[in-house]
């Protein structure tokens, strides 16, 4: 029986903190097997953009800084690394490093930041949507990852946990490849999983002290849970977080998937819970405007009605004119390129947009909305 520990955190206070990590790797890994003196150990946080440790947006410093001395303690060898949207060139990690805190914390607890940027190839046979992936070289060459997630809704994947989080192990613009292959939201999920059964992750952990509930993974609002989580297998931790805040296993493709494939079971009552129990925990997140609008599969609507009312209702970026800038994140992140730059402001062409909600992830300043049929009203 897979086992998920769950533990309180009210803030990210270090010596709180401390306690709480060494509970959950006193629960996963008692006698202390998997970290062993002089094993290179990479801590994989959520570093999406430039956005300060208060905005919710990447997984807090405090809480990789509680890792970092866990994992030392065990006498690992400490990389921080994360593969962050947009182009992967030592001046953006740089720049993202320090503005979510990483930079601070790394110097201070005596981990690396990982500032190389080539790749790896890494194949997995049994992947059913992608056999090989071109993977981060410092998590490529450790011998243990840690996936370390902040809880956060996504507006395309509906959830982000510590399965999502490893989405960040491919390098900077590769990513909207993967968007355009895989168009499709339950095989984008596929595709996910395979990436994390090719990564293979030894521990995942999630940040839900304070996540993100709404229109994330970048443009929702922090939401205070007080939540931490681990567990050895990254999509049983996912499933017990998803419901804690309200998301059923079929809301979020990758549990649909990994639950597909026997990688978890599909309630958490199939799961050993140690520490807190997942009932007492239920704080019930904001779904982003995106999520639920997909009745049309468990309906009868005639095939020749089906394309066209699908367009019609599933839910679409739109750009706020008054707050963009015209910088072109974008238009940078854009995987089908349907968005351009005039007169300082962005334009989508829609007839070519998959709804991937790329753009509305990336824009630094929250000038993307994600827009919802009138017949459902907006939220």
């Amino acid at each position: 029986m897979e086992r998920v520990s769950l533990l309180t955190c009210k803030d990210y206070n270090p010596s709180a903190l401390d306690a709480v990590i060494e509970r959950h790797f006193h629960a996963l890994d008692p006698h202390d097997f998997l970290i062993k003196p002089g094993m290179k150990v990479l801590i994989k946080p959520n570093l999406l953009m430039r956005r300060t440790p208060d905005e919710a947006t990447t997984t807090h410093p405090a809480f990789v800084a509680a890792l970092v001395r866990a994992v030392k303690k065990r006498g690992g060898v400490v990389t921080i690394a994360d593969s962050p949207g947009g182009p992967y060139t030592r001046a953006a990690l740089r720049g993202i490093y320090a503005a979510t805190g990483m930079a601070e914390a790394a110097e201070k607890e005596g981990a690396a930041l990982n500032e190389t940027t080539d790749a790896v190839e890494r194949v997995n046979e049994n992947g059913q949507r992608c056999r090989s992936f071109q993977i981060i070289r410092p998590v490529a060459e450790a011998d243990v990852v840690i996936s370390a997630a902040k809880l956060k809704t996504h507006a395309m994947t509906g959830f982000s946990g510590a399965v999502k989080n490893l989405f960040g192990t491919i390098p900077g613009l590769m990513k909207p490849e993967f968007h355009y292959r895989f168009p499709d939201k339950k095989d984008f999920g596929h595709m996910l999983v395979d990436l994390c059964e090719t990564v293979r992750p030894t521990f995942a952990f999630i940040d839900g002290i304070v996540g993100m509930e709404g229109n994330g993974p970048s443009g929702g609002k922090p939401k205070a849970a007080g939540i931490t989580g681990a567990a050895l297998n990254a999509h049983a931790l996912d499933l017990v977080m998803a419901r804690i805040i309200g998301f059923s296993a079929e809301e979020v493709p990758t549990l649909a998937a990994a639950i597909k494939r026997s990688l978890c079971p599909a309630e958490i009552g199939a799961l050993e819970i140690v520490g807190e129990r997942a009932e007492t925990l239920l704080t019930l997140f904001e779904k982003p405007d995106s999520a639920s609008l997909d009745f049309m599969e468990n309906i009868r609507v005639p095939a020749f009605l089906r394309k066209p009312l699908k367009k019609l209702l599933t839910p679409r970026p739109v750009i706020v004119r008054s707050k963009c800038i015209g910088c072109g994140k974008c238009a940078e992140s854009c995987p089908r390129h349907v968005i351009r730059i005039e007169q300082k402001k962005a334009h989508i062409a829609y007839t070519d947009c998959i709804r991937c909600f790329c753009c509305h992830e990336m824009c630094p300043v929250k000038a993307i909305d994600i827009h919802t049929f009138a017949l459902f009203g907006s939220r």
